[in-house]
């Protein structure tokens, strides 16, 4: 993984959702925190391009998230915080599917991508479930293979435990810490990330730690206050 943040920024009107910064990004994990209207979530859009910058640029494995910005969605999957908004049919496998035959996989490559991710999850119970019927966690693994399904190389997981009970979210973290992909976690769950290489801490639009996780997470809990 290498992103770049150079002097890169974002404002919508007269309000800086986030300031310029200069930054590059090559851990395996790497934590975001920061109360809610901090940048964070700015931030992380910015790096598979949901986000345009406003100022300056930013490169993810030497593309640019404008320029070339279909091959940076293709590198950069991204779970939202609320996965079941990003489910988009209603039978699991067939949501699975749904992004390889946009890419122009014919059915025997498509079936066996979607046994194999879900194998590779331990998830292939899941397959025929319909997604309202999902509990927590089931829909965040869902979620999880229809992303990674087609392949990026950089996972972007957006408040991947929010909401979920102590089983669930063990099962989540278990499966963030297991993935071979790097990730990149938006969280207000710290313990989640007490593992990380890397946190960025950041208020009001700045980015105001940047450090290994005990130091970036004990900065947050003094701002938090």
């Amino acid at each position: 993984m290498d992103i770049r943040f150079d002097n890169a920024g974002v404002d919508y009107g007269t309000r800086t959702a986030l300031f310029p910064l200069n930054l590059t990004l090559q851990e395996r994990r790497i934590g975001i925190v920061g109360l809610n209207g901090s940048g964070k979530t700015t931030f992380a859009r910015l790096i598979n391009g949901l986000v345009k910058p406003t100022c300056g640029r930013v490169t993810v494995n030497g593309l640019d998230t404008v320029g070339d910005a279909g091959k940076v969605l293709g590198k950069v999957g991204y779970i939202f915080q609320s996965p079941q908004n990003q489910i988009i049919l209603p039978i699991v496998r067939d949501d699975i599917a749904f992004g390889l035959k946009a890419r122009g996989y014919d059915k025997t490559q498509v079936d066996a991508a979607v046994e194999g991710i879900l194998a590779r999850f331990g998830a292939g119970h899941l397959a025929g479930r319909r997604a309202h019927e999902l509990s927590g966690g089931e829909l965040q693994m869902a979620a999880l293979c229809s992303v990674l399904v087609t392949g990026p190389d950089i996972l972007i997981l957006d408040e991947p435990t929010n909401q979920l009970d102590l089983k669930n979210r063990a099962l989540v973290q278990k499966t963030i810490a297991g993935l071979p992909e790097s990730a990149i976690v938006i969280s207000h769950d710290l313990p989640l990330l007490e593992d990380f290489e890397r946190v960025l801490l950041f208020d009001q639009g700045r980015l105001v730690a940047d450090a290994p996780a005990a130091e970036a997470i004990a900065r947050y809990r003094e701002l938090a206050g």
